[in-house]
């Protein structure tokens, strides 16, 4: 029912077949046959071969129980060592491979973008650290090139708060300047310093004459500026510039000749190398060019050219300001002058002629010895001469007067009273200033203050008047009303007379 399993030993399984022949050939016979001493007598024989068998068995038992034993203590030796091993190679397949990614990526992060890793295995590890390495390299080369854009536009932004700055201080001075010749001197003299230049010129053009009159020059040898002070607009590069709007020429002795230039060209003889000749123009065309001059051969980049346009366009304007500011003071000049001859013609000239007709029945009244006319012709002079004295000072305090907004009342009530001090006449005076509008410009107020001097002179001199009112308001309108009592005129009597004049 249970076999006995026995080790796969010879000894054993010949020791077994010993303990079974005993009993079949010498036990169960004599337990069969009842033979009992027998039986008694041969029992431990044969169960000292049966202790042997177990004996036996025993110790291979036991030698596979240590084998056992000894093999798993192999085992977890092995065990022990397999982890350590496995352990070792997690870190060196795993652990180590993530590190230096984590050490890579936290170096990238420090922009250390020439860090690579190295591929040292074809497994996903050795994936990541090549697709880290191509990683490197883009964001390398896109660092380079956005620090070289920074670069760039940092320059560019530098070179346009350094031309910003040009052209502030330009216009600062250009707008201090007072005279054309000061003006062209200044302007080289920071257009040389801006742009390291050996020498300059300005030009302006006679476009009648079709010449160009040098107005200004630094740095350029007496022969030369001399030489230049007057030329045809075709005779030389500066002229080009009046057409073609910018000359620039990097190195004049590669220049092709022109017919009209000697050989060579006046400013290669004065050593310069290049020159750059721009045209200064306002909006009624071009009126001049300005030259820069170098000794050695010099490229202008396309930011210079248009910095020096620029600066062209800022000196023609000033120039052009120059000139309608002397204009504008001779047309004042003519203006005032019209004023004084007017007041002449309207006081003076009459009391003259008055007088050069009262002189010449002073002269018939002496001639016929008349001295009762005579007696009478000379109080009259006498009175004109200084009702033309008056007219002079009055006309004298006329045009010393200047007005700022504002002084038009103070001005009207000195005229008012110095009126009073002038005559008999009374004289009221009503100003209505309650209105919010804007002060008449110093110009209006001078010609109010100069019709109300005539207005209150006419009154004085011919209305024999009692009383004369002044009245003044400057509301929604402006308005000046000056009535006297006199004796005045019929206007309708003067439309009749074909041969009344009016002054």
């Amino acid at each position: 029912m249970r076999p006995l399993f026995l080790p796969e030993e010879p000894a054993i399984h010949a020791q077994l077949d010993r303990v079974a022949d005993d009993w079949q050939r010498g036990l169960r016979p004599l337990a069969q046959a009842g033979n009992t001493t027998a039986y008694v007598q041969a029992l431990p024989g044969f169960v000292a071969e049966a202790d042997r068998l177990v004996v036996m068995i025993e110790h291979d038992n036991a030698r596979k129980t240590d084998l056992l034993r000894l093999s798993q203590a192999g085992l977890a030796a092995i065990a022990c060592v397999g982890t350590v091993a496995v352990i070792y190679l997690l870190y060196l397949w795993i652990i180590l491979p993530v590190l230096r990614l984590q050490d890579g990526l936290r170096r990238m992060a420090a922009r250390e973008f020439t860090l690579r890793l190295p591929v040292e295995t074809r497994d996903e590890f050795g994936t990541l650290s090549a697709g880290f390495n191509r990683m490197a390299d883009e964001l390398q080369d896109l660092y380079q090139d956005l620090a070289a854009r920074v670069a760039t536009k940092t320059a560019e932004l530098e070179r346009h708060n350094r031309d910003l700055e040009t052209l502030y201080d330009m216009a600062a001075f250009l707008n201090q300047a007072r005279d054309a010749e000061g003006m062209a001197r200044g302007f080289l003299q920071r257009v040389m310093r801006q742009f390291d230049a050996d020498g300059g010129s300005v030009r302006v053009m006679d476009a009648q004459h079709a010449k160009l009159h040098l107005l200004a020059s630094a740095g350029l040898p007496a022969v030369l500026a001399e030489a230049g002070d007057c030329m045809a607009v075709d005779a030389c590069h500066c002229g080009d510039a009046t057409r073609e709007g910018v000359v620039a020429i990097a190195d004049l002795r590669k220049t092709t000749r022109r017919p009209l230039l000697p050989q060579p060209s006046p400013c290669t003889r004065e050593g310069f190398a290049a020159m750059a000749a721009f045209r200064i123009e306002i909006q009624r065309g071009a009126i001049g060019t300005f030259a820069l001059h170098f000794r050695a051969p010099r490229e202008l980049p396309a930011s210079d050219r248009q910095l020096l346009e620029t600066l062209a366009q800022h000196l023609g304007t000033a120039l052009e300001h120059l000139r309608l500011s002397a204009s504008a003071r001779q047309l004042a000049v003519v203006e005032e002058r019209n004023l004084v001859a007017q007041g002449l013609h309207d006081s003076i000239a009459q009391g003259l002629n008055f007088l050069n007709l009262q002189v010449q029945l002073l002269g018939d009244a002496v001639d016929r010895d008349d001295l009762a006319e005579t007696r009478e012709l000379v109080p009259m002079l006498r009175h004109g001469v200084e009702e033309s004295y008056q007219d002079v000072r009055e006309l004298l305090n006329n045009f010393r007067s200047r007005l700022t907004p504002g002084e038009l009342r103070p001005a009207v009530e000195e005229t008012v009273e110095r009126f009073r001090r002038q005559c008999r006449t009374e004289a009221t005076l009503i100003i209505d200033d309650r209105g919010n509008h804007l002060p008449l410009h110093p110009e209006q107020q001078l010609q109010v203050l100069f019709i109300l001097q005539e207005a209150l002179s006419n009154v004085r001199k011919h209305a024999m008047a009692a009383h004369v009112t002044v009245s003044l308001s400057h509301g929604h309108e402006f308005r000046l009303v000056v009535e006297d009592d006199g004796e005045g005129f019929d206007p309708a009597d003067l439309s009749h007379d074909g041969d009344a004049t009016w002054d």
